[in-house]
């Protein structure tokens, strides 16, 4: 799977390569083009990885004297999030393998298999992967991050381009990652809102850093007389249960620290649970 120069000589494995597909619109009505790799993974990746950059949109700027074009999506987060289907994916599912769909505002990529860790712990929790012996030497060839930095990588490149929040979830059995194209805070939705904070919060917590009013705000590109807008994410990401007070006892809104459920102070004696269901 990893080194084959055609794929499709194997039974087995023929209908378990990268599958990429490019829509005209949001919707699967209409395919512009669809490529299918025949080779192994290592053989095609930064191939892979190129091509999916080409179809994706690029947002262009014109300065004072230049016009330049910038990828809408970061391409690391597209690299470490293609390698991690292909190692995360289930290769006892028959008849299907990773797919990546490119839509005019989104990319979802999907892998054969539920995942073995809770989507919302993906940052915090060590990662588990299925096929070890692949992750290993893929690691060894440079084709993926070292453990536990791959989705951490992936959120801070979609912080610094301000995108809203990846969304990582379970459909039918299989594992969807979705990136989302800019949108302003005016234009996302309330669960956009809150899984933006939420992620935040726990790339803030991993780098021993607490979330803030004032962070939240520099996240979604708000100005600072617009605090009441983060103060009401941070209170539906509250009501929602993904995030928590660092310090219970401080009454100052504004100014409060808040951290994801999981890293929650507990009093003595007290065990951690998986979070809010």
């Amino acid at each position: 799977m990893l080194l084959a120069k055609s794929l499709s000589r194997f039974d087995a494995l023929a209908r378990k390569v990268v599958r990429v597909v490019v829509y005209r619109n949001d919707g699967r009505s209409e395919i512009v083009k669809q490529q299918a790799g025949d080779k192994g993974c290592a053989a095609r990746i930064t191939g892979l990885i190129r091509w999916i950059n080409d179809q994706v949109p690029q947002n262009v700027h014109i300065g004072e004297a230049l016009r330049t074009e910038i990828k809408m999506y970061p391409e690391v987060a597209v690299r470490e999030l293609v390698a991690s289907a292909l190692i995360h994916r289930d290769i006892a599912i028959t008849g299907t393998g990773p797919l990546v769909e490119i839509f005019p505002h989104r990319i979802e990529i999907t892998n054969p298999g539920g995942p073995l860790i809770e989507p919302r712990r993906f940052l915090d929790m060590p990662p588990i992967s299925r096929n070890e012996k692949l992750a290993s030497l893929m690691r060894r060839m440079g084709m993926r991050e070292e453990l536990g930095s791959g989705i951490d990588r992936v959120l801070t490149a979609i912080e610094i381009f301000q995108l809203p929040a990846p969304d990582f979830a379970v459909t039918d059995g299989n594992t969807r990652a979705t990136l989302f194209a800019h949108r302003s805070f005016a234009e996302m939705d309330k669960d956009k809102r809150v899984r933006t904070a939420y992620q935040h919060a726990g790339l803030m917590h991993i780098t021993q850093k607490r979330m803030t009013n004032a962070t939240l705000r520099a996240r979604f590109g708000l100005p600072d007389h617009e605090y009441t807008k983060a103060s009401a994410v941070i209170r539906d990401a509250q009501d929602a249960g993904v995030i928590v007070p660092d310090d219970p006892e401080n009454k100052a809104k504004r100014h409060a620290k808040h951290v994801p459920f999981w890293a929650a102070r507990l009093p003595s004696g007290a065990v951690a649970t998986g979070g809010p269901t």
